[in-house]
């Protein structure tokens, strides 16, 4: 199977995976991503089956109204019952990297509102260690300089993403050459950081299940 087939069959998973969990006044969250959008596309099919969505994008807040499914904003939502995403990296206890696509800050929002946070991804996002893939930190632009000068002193090689700017009006660094041992440990101290928003760290609230897709099929993980 392609990456794109196992993508998609982990977003038709994880439309299965939900079913049972929705009702008339339901309200999911949804993520941003190549992995999400097939998960959007598939929810067109059962959009009479819940009341709307809160998107963790712009990207996917479009993505969502063009299938006629009503969009939210998160301020007047006090629950989600389900937020699916896609994650860049999963370790065995479904702590995450996040943030490949920028949206990191409103999925983590989104995360913190929902009662269950069900991550979709293929197999090449499965690590033992979390870090190869460089983490996201999303920051103040004033205090750029400042911010990457702090993560130097935490062993990582941060590098502007160059004409990228967050829906919130930020923009990111990318912190290469980490090799994160305490992923819950290092998330606070990142986001201890003056100027930062938030980080990739899904880690202090990890996922609940992960629907990994692999050529065997697609397997339905719960943190070690």
């Amino acid at each position: 199977m392609t990456q794109d087939q196992l993508k998609q069959a982990v977003a038709r998973a994880a439309i299965e995976y939900i079913k049972p969990k929705l009702f008339n006044d339901a309200i999911i969250g949804v993520g941003t991503g190549s992995t999400a959008n097939f998960f959007i596309d598939y929810l067109g099919e059962i959009k009479n089956q819940f009341a709307g969505a809160v998107a963790s994008s712009d990207a996917s807040a479009a993505r969502l109204k063009k299938l006629g499914i009503d969009v939210l904003d998160c301020n007047s939502v006090s629950e989600l019952v389900v937020y699916v995403d896609g994650a860049d990296e999963s370790n065995a206890y479904l702590h995450l990297i996040k943030g490949g696509g920028a949206a990191l800050t409103r999925e983590k929002i989104v995360r913190a509102v929902s009662k269950e946070f069900v991550c979709i991804a293929d197999e090449s996002k499965w690590v033992d260690v979390l870090g190869k893939f460089p983490l996201p930190v999303e920051v103040i632009p004033m205090a750029r300089s400042y911010v990457a000068r702090e993560l130097v002193k935490l062993g990582g090689t941060p590098v502007y993403r160059d004409g990228v700017v967050t829906d919130n009006g930020n923009v990111i660094l990318d912190v290469y050459n980490l090799q994160i041992i305490d992923p819950v440990g290092l998330e606070t101290r990142v986001n201890q950081i003056t100027g930062v928003v938030t980080n990739g760290l899904f880690a202090v609230q990890a996922a609940d299940v992960l629907l990994l897709g692999t050529k065997e099929g697609v397997k339905t993980l719960f943190p070690s």
